[in-house]
């Protein structure tokens, strides 16, 4: 869950206002949380406390209504829609809020089908939905240690049907000015970026120098590297600094639940 967080913020200030270079500094002071932490909270906050995710996510949306960045159009539709009703959409937001629901069940099936109820409230497309299922089962894959990190893009390819960019193919549309903005470039895109890191803060500016949605792609390359790299504490204690305290209360129900499980 902070791996996505932290992805968030890092990423934050290049979608829009900056362009990252190598060696970019991680933190500053126009980085923020965004859409990607309201709603990975939102998620979790579902889980741990029993509540409908369709529920959960409107109660956080509408209590950090300006995140930085906003909200993505057919989402902020759906938000201030009078009856939200799901939307034939494939966007990568299904994926990026998806994280703990890797962690917080251990069965694969109830994984997959927890993953799609998250996404569908909102994001009904089949590809909405496989992006969520992906980013979910991978976590729960490299937690586990089911899969190693060796096996992971032939195991994505058969179970859901991604072919993995090559790095440079990814760099390359991004220095084009390319937007991704769908579950079928991002989740592809950030998966790669995790696979050709070397450890959790690599990972991150792997996918922020692919540039494009680089909150999202953070967001969703931190939440897979997390399950497989430790997260420097330095890094914990700066993405803190940004959070307001509601959100900190469901981050650490989250570590202190996933601590008990490990512990069971």
């Amino acid at each position: 869950m902070l791996g996505a967080i932290i992805g968030d913020i890092v990423g934050s200030r290049f979608e829009f206002d900056e362009t990252p270079e190598e060696g970019f500094e991680l933190f500053t002071d126009t980085c923020s949380y965004t859409d990607d932490t309201v709603c990975t909270v939102a998620i979790a906050d579902a889980v741990m406390n029993k509540r409908p995710y369709k529920d959960a996510l409107l109660d956080w949306c509408q209590r950090y209504p300006y995140p930085k960045g906003g909200y993505g159009r057919l989402f902020y539709q759906w938000l201030h829609s009078d009856n939200p009703q799901p939307q034939n959409s494939f966007g990568n937001g299904s994926a990026m809020r998806v994280s703990a629901i890797g962690w917080l069940y251990d069965d694969y099936h109830e994984i997959l089908r927890q993953a799609e109820q998250s996404a569908i409230v909102s994001h009904c497309h089949r590809e909405g939905i496989k992006g969520a299922q992906c980013v979910a089962i991978v976590i729960y894959w490299l937690r586990t240690v089911r899969l190693t990190k060796d096996e992971i893009e032939s195991a994505v390819k058969r179970k859901f049907g991604y072919e993995l960019p090559p790095l440079e193919d990814i760099y390359k549309i991004g220095n084009e000015g390319h937007f991704d903005s769908t579950c079928q470039e991002t989740v592809p895109d950030a998966l790669r970026c995790f696979l050709e890191s070397q450890n959790f803060e690599d990972a991150l500016r792997t996918a922020v120098l692919a540039k494009g949605d680089t909150d999202t792609k953070a967001a969703i390359c931190g939440s897979i590297a997390e399950a497989y790299y430790e997260i420097p504490e330095e890094l914990i204690e700066k993405a803190y600094s940004y959070l307001p305290s509601d959100m900190l209360e469901i981050i650490e129900q989250f570590y202190s639940t996933t601590q008990n499980k490990m512990n069971e």
